[in-house]
This record gives structure tokens, C-alpha cells and sequence, in this order.
């Protein structure tokens, strides 16, 4: 029988060679899928997704609207299935994003979608799931098989796939995700200094989350890795969101952690942080080592990376430190009570 938690470990520290998987094989299944989405050229994109999957899908609604400059959204997947909502979905992209493609009302709102005149795709990390059956086009994201509850490598791998269809869409080549792997093994040997701080949390019973831009999906996915691993009450905010009346509830023992990457969106935390400070806010942060060295405790980020790109690489040390977190306070992270791989919904 394994150690509590050895295989989320194992897991994170596999992502950088998943990366290569995709940027390797995966190519030539990136390079079909954006030719067809491009000859069917959509005017506007919308995402289904659940869990995790939902903040990977939150990264592609980003990318979408700045870098393919189309509208983008995501559905509420029981207006299809619970209500019978039928809308009108010509030159409508429907992705639908899943670790096992096997969620119900995923699988009946590509259904839905297909129906009702969208092109649909399915990014999941099983080939031949009932989402990638019913979808038109699909992209295996190659992770291989992820077998703690906690999803880790299967969320960066999806995080790279719509990259990688994005960029294909404006004529890039992929080229600029290939440091990646490499940036992520630097990142990840920072694992015993995030074990280090995962003390200084062990009796916290609530935190909060923060970021803007691209960045807020990984405080969407830090706070969801937290409460499922570690049993914490943790609530995801924007950085604009919590100025409108959370900040309220920050005190000196309301942990913050915080996203702050070089670019725009870590530009527009910077009248974040000081309102943090001004309520005395413990202050976790991962990004730009100037907003390390700003906040309480923290982790940089390597500088190499773009900002489109810096998600991926943001993540790593939160689940480093949910897995941490988890054991300090007596859990195995590998088997969240109550929780399943796979959880079905209508």
C-alpha cells in the first residue's frame, strides 16, 4: 500500500514529460483540429465543463477573447439538461472540457450543442470517451492515467491543449510552449521549501484566493485543490472582486494567496496588495520575484515564461502545497472523504 499522498506527488512531478507528450505527439491532432475550426470559422466560443476542468475551461474563455478576439462563455450545462433549453448555436465552437469524458450532462450538452448546430470538441485525457464519441473533433491531452482523486497533470495538460489550438488559430506554430517542460522540473524543485510553508498553515480553518487576468483561473484551481485535499474552507476571488466588499472579511487569520505574474493582470494586482496590507493579511504569493519579496511568504516563478503561458507553471506550487498542507494536518490527499475520480451530474 503506497505512503499518504504518494501518488499526487508522483503526479505533479510527471507534468513536465506529459507536456512533452502532447507538444510531440499531440501535434499533428492540435495542427487538424484548428484547421477545422478555422475552415468553420465561429464567431463565437463557448465551454462545458466541471471541477477542475471548469478553471482549465476559464483559462481557454481568456484566450479566446484576447487572443482569438472572439466572444467567449461558459455554459451552465443543466440549462440543457435539467431545463431543455434548446438554443440556437450556428457558428458556435461548443468545447467541452473533461478529465475522463465520461460526465453525463457533459456528454448530453455536446449532444445538445451538435444538434442545434455547433461545431463541437471534446478535450479530454481519454481517447474514445463518451464525450470525445459524441463531439465531432477531439484532442487527447496525453496526460496518461491520474490516479489520485486530485486532479494535477490532467488540468495543465487541458491548459496546454487550448493553448496550443489558439495559437495554432492565429498562426503560430506551438514553438513557444516548448521551454515549458523544462521551466515546470525548475519549478518543482521548490517542492521541500513549499513543504516548509505548509506549516505555517496547518491550523488555518479558511483562506482565500486571489488573482486577475489569465491568472484567476489557477486561484479558481488553488482554492478547489485546498478544500477537496486539505478540508478548508477557501473562496476564489478576482482581484477586482475582492475589493467590492470580500476584503471585509480579511484579517490577520484569513490566510491570502495570491497570483502575481509579470503582465497585465499581475500589473492590475498591484492595487490589490496594498489594500492586503493594510488589513494585515498573511500574504502567500506566487509569480514575479518583486511580488514575492513584497508578500509574506512565497514562490517565483521562473521569467522566461509569457503570461499566457504562466498558468501553467503558477499552479505547480499550489499543489505542492495542498499535498503538503494535507498531510501536515494528518490526510492523504490521494483519497479525499466523501470524493470520486469521476462524478456524475445532470
Amino acid at each position: 500500500m503506497s505512503q499518504p499522498g504518494a501518488l499526487m506527488a508522483a503526479e505533479i512531478v510527471e507534468q513536465p514529460d506529459a507536456w512533452r507528450r502532447l507538444l510531440g505527439d499531440g501535434r499533428g491532432q492540435v495542427t487538424t483540429v484548428a484547421e477545422r475550426i478555422a475552415a468553420y470559422a465561429p464567431t463565437m466560443v463557448l465551454f462545458v465543463a466541471r471541477g477542475t476542468s471548469d478553471h482549465a475551461a476559464l483559462y481557454g474563455k481568456y484566450l479566446v477573447e484576447i487572443v482569438a478576439q472572439l466572444p467567449a462563455g461558459l455554459v451552465s450545462p443543466s440549462t440543457m439538461t435539467a431545463y431543455g433549453a434548446r438554443p440556437r448555436l450556428d457558428r458556435v465552437l461548443m468545447i467541452g472540457v473533461s478529465q475522463s469524458g465520461g460526465s453525463p450532462d457533459l456528454v448530453q450538452s455536446l449532444e445538445v450543442a451538435r444538434a442545434q448546430g455547433a461545431l463541437t470538441l471534446a478535450v479530454t485525457n481519454q481517447p474514445g470517451s463518451p464525450l470525445a464519441r459524441v463531439a465531432e473533433l477531439e484532442i487527447d491531452v496525453r496526460a496518461g492515467k491520474e490516479r489520485a482523486v486530485a486532479a494535477t497533470k490532467s488540468y495543465t495538460a487541458q491548459l496546454l491543449a487550448l493553448y496550443l489550438i489558439i495559437d495554432r488559430l492565429r498562426g503560430g506554430d506551438g514553438s513557444s510552449a516548448e521551454a515549458l517542460p523544462a521551466l515546470a522540473e525548475q519549478v518543482i524543485t521548490n517542492d521541500h521549501h513549499v513543504r516548509e510553508l505548509a506549516q505555517r498553515y496547518r491550523f488555518a480553518s479558511r483562506l482565500v484566493t486571489t488573482a486577475r487576468g489569465y491568472s484567476y483561473a489557477t486561484a479558481r484551481e488553488a482554492a478547489l485543490k485546498l478544500m477537496e485535499t486539505s478540508y478548508l474552507g477557501a473562496q476564489a476571488f478576482s482581484g477586482a472582486d475582492l475589493l467590492h466588499g470580500p476584503l471585509a472579511m480579511i484579517d490577520p487569520q484569513v490566510p491570502v494567496l495570491t497570483v502575481v505574474a509579470p503582465g497585465v493582470g499581475g500589473e492590475a494586482m498591484q492595487q490589490v496588495l496594498p489594500r492586503l496590507a493594510e488589513v494585515g493579511a498573511d500574504v502567500f504569493c506566487v509569480g514575479s520575484p518583486s511580488a514575492v519579496a513584497a508578500a509574506s511568504v512565497g514562490v517565483a516563478l521562473p521569467a522566461e515564461v509569457s503570461e499566457e503561458l504562466s498558468p501553467l507553471l503558477e499552479i505547480i506550487p499550489f499543489q505542492q502545497l495542498a499535498l503538503h498542507l494535507a498531510l501536515a494536518r494528518g490526510g492523504d490527499p490521494d483519497a479525499p472523504r466523501g470524493l470520486k475520480k469521476v462524478t456524475e451530474t445532470l
